[in-house]
């Protein structure tokens, strides 16, 4: 039976430690030159229609380095659910490809083409989930502290997609979540409370409130995002004043721990959500997660395109 990852909900903990035990060891072979073309002859499809850097380039060169071809499909000329529908795109890829990577705003699409697609499906990013990012960033908390379970990480800013992501991310894997956003900024609800009690269960806690001095008091690892996201843009302004008090800058960091580590998963918009004095600092190991989109990407085309063959 096929297999998706539209969020981290497909996946259970065994699973998700089994992809960052995969994700560590294809980063070895790669940094050490050991050849790994485990999906040699394969194809996969990437649909964007949101621009990218990091996602298309990982998946791309992720492709390649396997042994497969990635081919990019640009919407503007395939013209999903307007010249052709989602489900008529997911049967007809289905044919010609082993994959599809799918980066667009309503998830809603994505679970579409999931349903009629015979082949697995891939969240590039929705304005709902951002699955791909948090993987790199589970993978880059265990190399940094050597374990996930217990880590407390501080989300400071907006209730978006890669929240909404590191809610479940965080949950399943037993970490100590702590979201500071402006009231009317919150993930959902009914997601809030579904993983307060799945973190619950794995021996880990989800907090949400307004004051980020509270949120990042204890913790390991400062999370920021962008707050103006794509799809945004007409709502610039007054997002600007909303989070001004937001900002992660010295004076925050400094109410953390002197070891804590910042996140961001870029683009980022220095002297908005962060300063470029804490991005680019000592404690900052932002452009460690970027590239570990890479290799946990690899491991997400693996378990997904050759799951049946390698152990999975």
């Amino acid at each position: 039976m096929k297999r998706d990852f539209l969020t981290l909900d497909d996946v259970t903990r065994p699973e998700l430690e089994a992809l960052l035990q995969s994700a560590a060891r294809l980063k070895d072979y790669l940094k050490r030159g050991v050849p790994h073309r485990f999906l040699e002859g394969q194809t996969l499809g990437m649909i964007f229609k949101k621009p990218s850097s990091r996602t298309r380039v990982s998946f791309e060169i992720g492709m390649f380095q396997m042994g497969g071809l990635a081919l990019f499909l640009n919407n503007h000329d395939l013209g999903m659910g307007v010249r052709e529908s989602v489900a008529d795109i997911g049967r007809l890829f289905s044919r010609y490809l082993d994959g599809i990577v799918i980066r667009t705003f309503a998830h809603e699409e994505v679970e579409e083409l999931a349903r009629y697609a015979t082949i697995p499906v891939i969240n590039g990013l929705t304005d709902l989930h951002h699955p791909c990012q948090i993987l790199a960033d589970l993978l880059t908390i265990q190399e940094k502290f050597g374990r996930c379970e217990g880590v407390k990480l501080a989300w400071v800013g907006d209730g978006n997609n890669v929240a909404n992501s590191w809610l479940q991310g965080a949950a399943k894997m037993g970490m100590h979540l702590a979201l500071a956003c402006p009231k009317g900024y919150w993930p959902p609800a009914e997601l809030i409370r579904k993983q307060q009690e799945e973190a619950t269960a794995h021996g880990g806690s989800v907090e949400i409130m307004e004051d980020p001095f509270q949120a990042v008091k204890g913790a390991d690892v400062i999370y920021t995002d962008v707050w103006v996201s794509m799809g945004q843009e007409a709502e610039r302004r007054w997002r600007l004043e909303v989070f001004q008090s937001y900002q992660v800058n010295q004076t925050l960091l400094a109410a953390a721990k002197p070891t804590t580590l910042v996140m961001h998963c870029l683009p980022a918009h220095r002297g908005e959500e962060i300063t470029a004095e804490v991005i680019d600092g000592p404690q900052s190991i932002v452009f460690d997660h970027a590239e570990n989109r890479l290799h946990s990407q690899k491991a997400v085309l693996h378990f997904l395109l050759d799951r049946w063959d390698n152990g999975y």
